[in-house]
């Protein structure tokens, strides 16, 4: 039998502390996550339920990516590999599940509403003094509480070709800049050509959609912490808000309003 506490309690030098932890099928860490902070791959022996109980947090698998906001949560199966950062500062308390005993059995990433009981109740066993036979009764709750939202993921596939991947970097790094495959071109040293054929052939996007998709990605990162549309419609590259907003739509199906609605 594995044990339970053993995989958790080497999370400890990632600044987590846990209140549960072996006392049952469900323990609760804490991890303060300063801005740009990323815990590089990993995977886990439990389940885990990435929540930011403050800020936002991004959580990356092979292929996917998500941007979870307190009303989100995100189901990481057991084994999983996944990266999660911060791109400002974030308080994560994420429940963690033993397999053995969690009487869900999403096999692949899913996205959680957390509406208010659900947030309380992992602040409460997040609580390491709570007595055994209270978070006994808190764990069976949490359990009912784990409702699966649909939610469109974007995906920024990199480029392997040093040329486009410098030019990927740089739009990651400020979605603003506009410059055409020509600019950037006499920027790395290759004909526009060459670089949209690069971005074809490597991440299976046009360097029109490929740009469109980071400045969504972008957009989803200040949307969660609050910046009015307006302002991010500008820092991702576009002159009105309601191009940007055209774009979101587009993209994912609802409003950016809706697509960060806790219900």
């Amino acid at each position: 039998m594995i044990s339970r506490s053993g995989h958790l309690g080497d999370l400890a030098g990632l600044g987590a502390s846990f209140a549960g932890l072996g006392l049952g099928g469900l323990a609760v860490g804490s991890f303060p996550m300063p801005a740009r902070r990323r815990f590089r791959e990993h995977r886990h022996r439990w389940h885990q339920l990435a929540w930011a109980a403050e800020g936002v947090v991004t959580v990356e698998t092979p292929g996917r990516t998500w941007v979870l906001p307190p009303v989100r949560a995100l189901w990481i199966p057991a084994g999983v590999p996944h990266t999660t950062s911060a791109h400002d500062s974030a308080m994560m308390r994420s429940p963690y599940l033993w397999p053995e005993t969690c009487p869900v059995g999403w096999n692949e990433p899913t996205v959680i509403n957390v509406p208010p009981l659900l947030r309380e109740l992992i602040v409460h066993l997040a609580t390491s003094k709570l007595p055994n036979d209270a978070r006994a009764r808190a764990e069976a709750v949490v359990y009912d509480l784990l409702e699966p939202v649909e939610i469109t993921t974007i995906e920024v596939p990199m480029p392997t070709d040093g040329r486009a991947r410098r030019v990927a970097e740089a739009l990651l790094a400020d979605p603003r800049d506009g410059r055409t495959l020509d600019a950037w071109g006499r920027e790395v040293g290759a004909s526009s050509r060459t670089l949209a054929r690069l971005f074809d052939a490597e991440t299976g996007l046009s360097f029109g959609r490929w740009r469109t998709q980071a400045r969504m990605r972008a957009s989803l990162e200040l949307l969660a912490e609050g910046v009015p549309v307006a302002t991010v419609a500008r820092r991702v590259g576009y002159e009105t808000p309601s191009a940007f907003v055209a774009v979101f739509r587009r993209a994912f199906g609802v409003s950016p309003r809706m697509y960060f609605s806790d219900s």
